[in-house]
Formats: structure tokens, C-alpha cells, sequence
């Protein structure tokens, strides 16, 4: 949630500062509070929300609930918590659909906050969930706002109706009243109308806004805000809340690197809640809103429940039960791998995943370095494999590797890691398949098998092979951990191949340098 990401970082070193110490006096309340408020005011929150909110927490910072608790600290990250849901809205407010359908969904707001995107991204929610969707053209101001229309509803899979060109041509009125007609005959049983925006707020807009919504008398308005708008989200939203009035919120760019804490603002100030975030530029990149995960991922506590959900969505329940059975018979394949990589990647961008992990904020500059093209390098690595390769590794020697190298247009060096980490990945996953618990790099074995970092007697260092050639220092080290004597000479040693890799064996095989620099003469 970059949006929210400078917020945070601040938040965070507040809080760490009170972890030091056992018990807060007054002086440690009011430091905290006036780091908070700083904190938010640079976040471009408005000053009432801020004073409000900083208000309560101090209020109930000096109280007993803190005084009187084991660890104060975490007290105070809980209030600080709790009156960010508040400000965020309280509960979440879901769509309230008509009685007798269709319901009218109408979206208002300026130009360029995306109002057009969100229609396209709220219809195929809405298609996902069993609705039967459609889309109506009533921006005619815009140019092209009706052709964009019709390719986001194309890419959408949702109808769009749209009778006139637009670009200065037709009557919005007329269209939006029409397009309910349209849907009730086709039965359509929702209507997103997406409206006409300006650069600014001005009486025209506002006269066409109000004037489409008494003629088509809209379930749900929804305002769409761009999350990045800074203070103008609030005088924005307070102009349209007095001229249209609307039902609820939707913010727009909520993955973007502005300060954007004003979109924290709108719910509180214009007692209308937010009821969806779109996040990304994808049509699948858009969720329901919830203050309480909201909250959580401001104060880098995780969202674990939007996470569960998105797994949720993009995994299949038998398949995940085939895989569980082929991780306990050995028989998991790198077919299999890569269907699961194909399905992790269904589920939205892998750094957005990892960002709702409780923690997120210190794994920042990792996350940033983190490149989302290395499973589709990975990808083209197996499905550069034959049948009989994928399903038997073991099959994979020195020209096999070389070949599927160049043909992923990858390194043989990329390859051997690729095997590599599927068998590190086979091997944990039977363990935990069999009610074990498998060896984590990093995570001593302590008594009773469970991983982890204790104080046990120190135990004496192992040797290990000393070996330049990468490939022979890890046979000799695999070979040592078994408590074999490492062969003499040649890259095979300990039963791998020239990769050390415990593939095929290949007496004499070449070794990794030799591979790479055969790969370099053939003009790779």
C-alpha cells in the first residue's frame, strides 16, 4: 500500500521508541501524540480529522488501560489502532442492492480520477459474484470517455451500452434514463452509469450530476476520489456531498507513491463511507474496502484476511487436495511446480501479496529490489523442458541443461538454480505432508525436531570441502554431510552431475564454467 507507505514508516518509529521502556508517564503519552500529529499533518490528513483523532488517543493513552497494562506500548499501538478504524469508517458498509432489479449504480466525481477504470473493475466484481452487469455510457464531455468505456467493458466481459459518440455529442440525461430501460429489458440486474467528470469542481458538472440522478434514481452514488489528490480530496468531496450528494466512496490509486493521507479524511469528515479501493492499474486490482485491515496494514500489523481471500479466489480447493497427495507419494513433478507458480501469479502481483505480511515495512528495500518477472523466467525455463524431463529431473545432464538454457534464453547457471529449488521444495513439502517439520535454511534443529534458535550446547564446526570449483565443493560438502568420503577427482563426486545437483551421472561431465563457457563460443 504505497499510498499510505511514508505514513507508516513514521507510525513505526513512533511506536518503537515506547517498546524501551516498561511503563509511559505522561511526558512519554504527550511525546507520542505530537509524533503521531506530525506524523498525519505531513500526510496531507486535514487538520479537524487530525485533532480529533489525536484528541482520543491521548485521552485514552493517559487512562487506565494503559496505566494498568502488562505492556504499554502495545496498549497504545491497540488505541492507535482502534481510532483508525474509526476514522476509516467503523465497519464496513457493503453494496445495498434494489429489492426488484436492476440496481443502479451511479459513479460521480472529477476527471481523471478514474471513474471510467473503476466502472470496468466494479462490473466484473460484480460478474464474479453471479451479477449479470452492465455498463452505461453517459460521460459524453470527455473525448473518446465513451470508446475508453467500451474496451474496459470489453476487457471486462460486461455489455456496454452506449447510443451516442460523445465528445461534446448527445444527451447524458437522456442516455442514463435509456440505459435503465435497456437493462430492464435484457435483464441485466445491476446498472453502473458512468458520469461526467471536470478538471474542477464547477456548476455545470454539478447540474448534470444531480440532474442524471433524479432522472434515473440511483441504489448506491459512489464517488470516486484519487487516493493521491492530497488536501483537495476533502473541499473536493464536501462540493459534491452539498451539490449531489452521494452514498458512499471509492478510492482511486491507492497503489500510488503520493502522501495521500487526505483520502483518510473523506470518510470522517463526510460521514459517508468508503466502500471500495482500486489499487493497481488491472481490472482484477480492486476490493471491497475494510477500515479494520485498513488500519492494519497503516500501522504495518498485516492484512492477513485480504491475503487468505485472494488465495482463496485463485487456488482450487480439489487441486490443492491433488497436490497434497502427490507431496506425500513423491510424485510431485515440475508440471506440477510450474501450475503452482501459474496460480500464485493468478493471484494478483506477488510484491502486493508480501506487503500484507504482518513485519511488511522492514522488508521494504527487498520488497522494492523483489522483480515479479522471475516466475515468468522461471516459466520459461520449464516449458522449455520436454515431457519426460519435467516429470523426471533426474533425466537433466549437462547438454540437456544446456540446450533448455538457450532455448528459456536463460544461463545453464539459471537452470541448476531452477532445479535446485524444486527439490529443496519437493523435499519440504513431503516432510510437512508426512506431519513433519521440515529443516528451514537459517533454523537450528533444537531437541524434539522442532526448528529454531536455542541456547543449546554449542556444537563443533564441520569441515567442509575448500574446493574453488563450485560444482566439486558441493558434491564434497554433500558427501561430508552424509558421512561419506568425498570422491577423489571429477565433478560427479557424491552421485551429482557436472552441477552438483544430484541429477544423472555423468562420469567426467563438464563442469559449471565449462558450461558456461561453451555456451559463450556458441554466440549465447
Amino acid at each position: 500500500m504505497a499510498t499510505f507507505g511514508n505514513l507508516s514508516d513514521r507510525l513505526a518509529e513512533t511506536f518503537k521508541n515506547l517498546r524501551t521502556k516498561g511503563k509511559l508517564s505522561a511526558a512519554d503519552v504527550d511525546g507520542t501524540v505530537r509524533e503521531i500529529r506530525r506524523a498525519l499533518l505531513d500526510a496531507d490528513v486535514a487538520l479537524e480529522v487530525v485533532k480529533d483523532f489525536t484528541g482520543k488517543v491521548r485521552e485514552r493513552a493517559l487512562g487506565d488501560e494503559v496505566s494498568k497494562a502488562l505492556n504499554p506500548a502495545q496498549q497504545v499501538v491497540k488505541i492507535v489502532n482502534e481510532e483508525l478504524v474509526e476514522i476509516l469508517g467503523g465497519q464496513q458498509r457493503r453494496l445495498e442492492f434494489a429489492k426488484k432489479p436492476p440496481t443502479i449504480i451511479m459513479l460521480a466525481g472529477l476527471q481523471g480520477a478514474g471513474k471510467t477504470t473503476l466502472a470496468g473493475k466494479l462490473a466484473k466484481w460484480l460478474a464474479k459474484d453471479g451479477h449479470t452487469p452492465i455498463l452505461v455510457a453517459a460521460d459524453l464531455q470527455r473525448p473518446n470517455a465513451v470508446t475508453q468505456l467500451e474496451v474496459v467493458g470489453a476487457q471486462a466481459g460486461v455489455p456496454v451500452y452506449a447510443p451516442e459518440p460523445g465528445n461534446g455529442v448527445g444527451n447524458p440525461v437522456k442516455v442514463a434514463r435509456d440505459g435503465v430501460t435497456y437493462a430492464q429489458q435484457k435483464m441485466h440486474d445491476v446498472v453502473i452509469v458512468d458520469t461526467a467528470g471536470r478538471l474542477g469542481v464547477d456548476a455545470e458538472m454539478m447540474k448534470q450530476a444531480a440532474d442524471i440522478r433524479k432522472a434515473i434514481d440511483p441504489d448506491e452514488v459512489l464517488f470516486v476520489i484519487d487516493a493521491m489528490i492530497g488536501q483537495d480530496a476533502v473541499a473536493t468531496a464536501k462540493a459534491f456531498q452539498d451539490g449531489v450528494d452521494f452514498t458512499g466512496v471509492v478510492l482511486s490509486k491507492l497503489d500510488g507513491d503520493a502522501r495521500g493521507g487526505a483520502a483518510l479524511s473523506v470518510a470522517s469528515i463526510t460521514g459517508r463511507p468508503i466502500m471500495f479501493a482500486s489499487t493497481g492499474e488491472s481490472l482484477d486490482d480492486f476490493e471491497p474496502f475494510h477500515p479494520d485491515r485498513m488500519a492494519s496494514r497503516i500501522l504495518d500489523l498485516g492484512d492477513i484476511l485480504t491475503l487468505i481471500e485472494q488465495a482463496q479466489g485463485a487456488f482450487d480447493e480439489d487441486e490443492a487436495r491433488k497436490m497434497a497427495e502427490k507431496f506425500s507419494t513423491d510424485s510431485f513433478t515440475l508440471d506440477d511446480f510450474l501450475g503452482q507458480m501459474q496460480q500464485l501469479r493468478n493471484m494478483g502481483s506477488i510484491k502486493k501479496m508480501m506487503s500484507m505480511l504482518p513485519g511488511a515495512g522492514a522488508m521494504k528495500q527487498q520488497l522494492e529490489n523483489f522483480d515479479e518477472r522471475e516466475i515468468v523466467r522461471t516459466e520459461a525455463i520449464i516449458q522449455s523442458m520436454t515431457k519426460a524431463e519435467r516429470t523426471t529431473p533426474k533425466l537433466l545432464n549437462g547438454s540437456r541443461r544446456l540446450r533448455i538454457a538457450r532455448g528459456a534464453g536463460s544461463t545453464v547457471t539459471e537452470v541448476n538454480q531452477l532445479v535446485s529449488r524444486f527439490e529443496q521444495a519437493a523435499k519440504m513439502m513431503k516432510t510437512v505432508a508426512k506431519g513433519g517439520m521440515p529443516n528451514i535454511p537459517g533454523m537450528g534443529p533444537v531437541p524434539g525436531g522442532m526448528g529454531g534458535g536455542g541456547r543449546g550446547k554449542p556444537q563443533p564446526k564441520k569441515k567442509g570441502s575448500k574446493s574453488g570449483n563450485p560444482a566439486k565443493r558441493a558434491a564434497e560438502n554433500l558427501a561430508l554431510a552424509s558421512g561419506e568420503k568425498p570422491a577423489g577427482a571429477g565433478p560427479a563426486a557424491g552421485g551429482g552431475t557436472g552441477f552438483g545437483l544430484g541429477g544423472a551421472k555423468k562420469a567426467g561431465g563438464p563442469t559449471e564454467d565449462e558450461m558456461a563457457a561453451l555456451q559463450k563460443m556458441l554466440g549465447r
